[in-house]
């Protein structure tokens, strides 16, 4: 069999099957390894499929009463975290891996790197918790000077920058902001360094909270970056400004935010409510 019927099995499976486009994107990456890998050649030009309909969902939103509620919930890191996302609008995996250096207190801003398509941007950071965000810093230096005289304090660094500057791992600066709570070998390294925390344990208080604030919600911790991007909107800001800060490439992706507003995306007024 070859490209003519792989493009037939990937439409049936869209057309018959009427499968997600996650599972059918799932069957043509499977093919294509089982071809590559097993059968020792690749695939040509697939062009001629019929596509699985993405769903378009819109995101769970909650009112800025609930957020803070939520967040009221939470403690230590968890709710310094849940405060960076819905007052950045970082996504988990950002705040995660936000490292020291990036968060600039006499300009209110945090430099988010590498982000969705390797690209830099720059987020407010929230005057509400610059106090409480300084003495975990300074809470983290202690931890780190400890590691340092324990043989330790080393972090992993981006784009091969440790063969660069061997010594730059142990620098403060580029300490993650919220470490894990005990070292572990590095896996591409071998070394014994101190990774970020790990997303499972902030997603499940999280998750908790919300359940107890809101049950009738379905939401998880992206939800406060669309929280953060829809009450942006209703303050009046303009629509291009929240698509920076929140890094997307395409307006339409922002766009989605005006369909969850307030009055919803056109401001219609319900004619049962003349």
């Amino acid at each position: 069999m070859g490209e003519k019927e792989v493009e037939a099995f990937l439409s049936h499976l869209a057309v018959i099957g009427r499968v997600s486009a996650s599972t059918q994107n799932q069957a043509f990456n499977a093919l294509l390894f089982l071809y590559r890998t097993l059968f020792g050649r690749d695939l040509g030009r697939i062009a001629n499929v019929v596509r699985a309909n993405r769903p378009r969902r819109l995101p769970v939103v909650f009112t800025i009463e609930e957020v803070k509620a939520i967040i009221d919930r939470l403690h230590g890191n968890t709710k310094l975290i849940a405060s960076l996302l819905y007052g950045s609008g970082l996504r988990l995996q950002e705040c995660l891996t936000l490292r020291v250096k990036d968060v600039d207190f006499s300009r209110g801003l945090i430099i988010v790197r590498e982000a969705k398509r390797n690209k830099d941007r720059i987020v407010p950071l929230p005057e509400k918790i610059k106090d409480v965000l300084s003495l975990h810093l300074k809470l983290l230096s202690v931890m780190h000077e400890r590691d340092l005289m324990n043989g330790y304090g080393e972090v992993f660094l981006p784009d091969a920058l440790g063969k660069k500057y061997p010594n730059a791992g142990k620098e403060f600066a580029w300490q993650y902001v919220f470490p894990a709570s005990r070292t572990s070998a590095d896996p591409r390294t071998g070394k014994t360094m101190r990774h970020h925390l790990d997303e499972s344990s902030v997603q499940r208080s999280v998750k908790e909270a919300m359940m107890l604030t809101c049950p009738r919600k379905n939401g998880s911790c992206h939800s406060f970056r669309h929280s953060f991007a829809t009450h942006l909107l209703e303050q009046g800001y303009d629509i291009r400004t929240v698509q920076e800060l929140l890094g997307h490439q395409n307006l339409q992706t922002t766009m989605i935010y005006t369909h969850v507003l307030n009055k919803g995306g056109l401001a219609v007024r319900s004619p049962l409510d003349r």
